[in-house]
């Protein structure tokens, strides 16, 4: 159902109330009047109950959508223009203390159509005519009928400008209206645009880490291809020979070897083709520490090579965690790689030693990585989670990985902080909620 329909159903809603309003004022005014002057007459009775009874037929006409709301509301100008002047021909005429409701009428007619300027003009000139009638009706003085008909035609331009003053009101409440939908339209926008960009941050990052890693991908294959190669040359060149029984221990060792060197070079490639997917309809599910931080350790070992290694130690039973499988992933490889490159520039050129630690705490899950770098500079810390802020070499770094670690965590509920170790390097302290899913039933 559109706007426009909605806005429909609530003005013919005000009309039927409005006409069901005007027949209960007129039975409240004929009780006043018998009240006030002690008598009933049958004839004004009837008058009042018919002229009632037929707004309370239009009301529920336009209710109902049977009649057009701007042809029921010259049909009502018409019955108060003749139940008006039989109410003020039954109480005394133009003499008589109700003779002053004939300028009511026009406003009447702007209240059951202010949004139509015809019946309001038709009714203003009928009553006119109807006052300056009766006036010749009862031999009044011409000087007393013009100001009546004068009156009246004032009336009928207050009718006229409230009607215009309503339009106006309406159709300012529609612009705003619209300016309002089209306001969140564009917020709307906007948030599909900023969504697309986090999107493509969080790519660009994802890719800078997989060139990180191509070197050491490179050197990591071509170390299992090689003792590969070399144990498929001594097979082929020992089942060419006459004693193969003799070397057949040989052929087993060479071949366990071979298969290892295989796994090796598969579960990289794994590794890497599943980092460097983008993420799935599943992203947003619970992730599992005990598969995500094993992976990013071998991934870092990839880029650590000989130079360093990783320790990783976690505690059994680790619940999943609101963040999901893959930002795990990328979260603490950043973490790895900024420690090794820590480590690397420090100027006494030591091993990496890096530490990987993950055990329940009261707010779900802490995770901490370690390294034995010169640590972080004062004047660093506090915007080391700024985005495109890096302290690495031009070319080395692009300033988005810390930033959207810190966003990928806050996201799942977790926080993100670095520090500084009493015995030096540095610290990043990661606090995952645990996902829902870990959570035990209630009873």
């Amino acid at each position: 159902m559109t706007a426009d329909s909605l806005t429909s159903k609530a003005l013919l809603r005000v009309k039927r109330r409005n006409y069901f309003v005007c027949a209960l004022f007129l039975a409240a005014g004929l009780v006043v009047h018998c009240l006030v002057t002690r008598t009933v007459s049958p004839p004004l009775v009837i008058m009042q109950c018919l002229w009632g009874a037929s707004y309370l037929l239009l009301g529920l006409g336009v209710g109902a959508g049977l009649f057009a709301p701007q042809a029921t509301a010259v049909v009502a100008g018409f019955i108060a223009l003749v139940g008006s002047a039989a109410f003020v021909t039954l109480t005394g005429g133009v003499r008589g203390p109700y003779f002053h409701a004939f300028a009511a009428l026009p406003l009447l007619v702007a209240m059951f159509t202010p949004d139509a300027r015809l019946p309001t003009v038709v009714s203003g000139v009928s009553t006119m005519g109807a006052v300056a009638l009766m006036g010749h009706w009862h031999e009044m003085p011409l000087t007393t009928v013009l100001p009546q008909v004068a009156g009246i035609g004032l009336f009928v331009g207050l009718a006229l400008f409230s009607t215009r003053t309503y339009r106006r009101m309406g159709e300012a409440q529609r612009v705003a209206h619209r300016e309002k939908l089209e306001m969140l339209e564009r917020l709307a926008e906007s948030e599909r645009r900023r969504r697309h960009a986090e999107r493509e941050r969080a790519e660009v990052d994802r890719l800078v880490l997989v060139g990180q890693l191509a070197a050491g991908v490179a050197h990591e294959v071509n170390n299992p291809l090689a003792f590969v190669k070399a144990n498929l040359n001594y097979l082929e060149h020992e089942v060419r020979g006459e004693e193969l029984p003799r070397v057949r221990d040989e052929l087993l060792q060479v071949i366990s070897e071979t298969q290892q060197g295989v796994l090796r070079i598969q579960q990289i490639v794994m590794d890497l083709r599943g980092f460097s997917r983008a993420g799935g309809p599943c992203e947003e599910r619970g992730g599992a520490l005990e598969v995500a931080l094993p992976e990013a350790t071998r991934m870092a070992s990839v880029r650590l090579r000989e130079r360093g290694e990783v320790s990783l130690a976690l505690e059994p039973g680790l619940p999943l965690v609101r963040l999901g499988h893959r930002h795990i992933v990328q979260v603490v490889l950043n973490l790895l790689i900024n420690a090794a490159d820590a480590v690397e520039m420090c100027q006494t050129r030591c091993l990496a030693h890096i530490a990987v630690r993950a055990w329940r705490v009261e707010e779900g899950v802490r995770l901490e990585v370690d390294d034995n770098g010169p640590g972080i500079p004062a004047d660093v810390l506090p915007r080391l989670f700024e985005p495109f802020f890096t302290t690495k070499p031009p070319g080395k770094g692009t300033g988005l990985g810390l930033a959207l670690c810190r966003e990928f965590v806050s996201r799942s509920g977790g926080t993100l902080h670095a520090e500084n170790r009493p015995g030096g390097g540095a610290r990043f302290v990661i606090v995952l909620p645990v996902s829902e899913e870990s959570r035990p039933l209630a009873m």
